[in-house]
């Protein structure tokens, strides 16, 4: 398996399966063939959806936090409204974001060089979530709660 932490906009697999996420999942946690292979989550502590479908075989994880302007900046933004804008904002986002063609483009455009000096789990930092995306990916034998949370605190002090 495979994480992939706050993916470019650009890259060609992540907008493949997002845009051709199943009907009805919102574009910040795109369900892709019923979650067979690929999954995204802004928080792999909580669950990788869908969680009422068995994941087994290969894995492909999507970390993608509703704040990272590394994952949601496109050229396009500048005039073409994008679907997450219209969906229930993720829980660091303010509900008040709303596109305004230009405007929005060169908004998330200020936000990409401060995204990466903002706390884990915010922004393009996932640092405690690579040990949660690693144990679904992994699923190592024996490994406990109190292992994961000693590994959270080696790789991100702060959790």
């Amino acid at each position: 398996g495979t994480v992939f932490a706050g993916p470019p906009n650009f890259n060609t697999l992540f907008r493949e399966f997002s845009d051709h996420r199943d009907a009805g999942s919102p574009e910040i946690e795109p369900v892709y063939r019923e979650g067979r292979t690929v999954r995204f989550t802004d928080d792999p502590a909580t669950g990788t959806p869908p969680a009422d479908r068995p994941w087994d075989g290969p894995r492909v994880l999507y970390l993608m936090h509703p704040s990272d302007p590394i994952v949601w900046w496109s050229p396009n933004l500048a005039l073409t409204e994008p679907d997450w804008i219209g969906e229930r904002p993720g829980s660091d986002v303010l509900e008040a974001m709303v596109w305004i063609p230009f405007v929005t483009f060169w908004q998330v455009t200020a936000d990409l060089p401060f995204s990466t000096g903002v706390p884990d789990g915010h922004g393009h930092t996932y640092k405690a979530a690579y040990v949660d995306a690693w144990k679904d990916i992994m699923r190592p034998e024996g490994f406990t709660a109190q292992d994961l949370n000693e590994l959270k605190g080696i790789v991100s002090p702060q959790h």
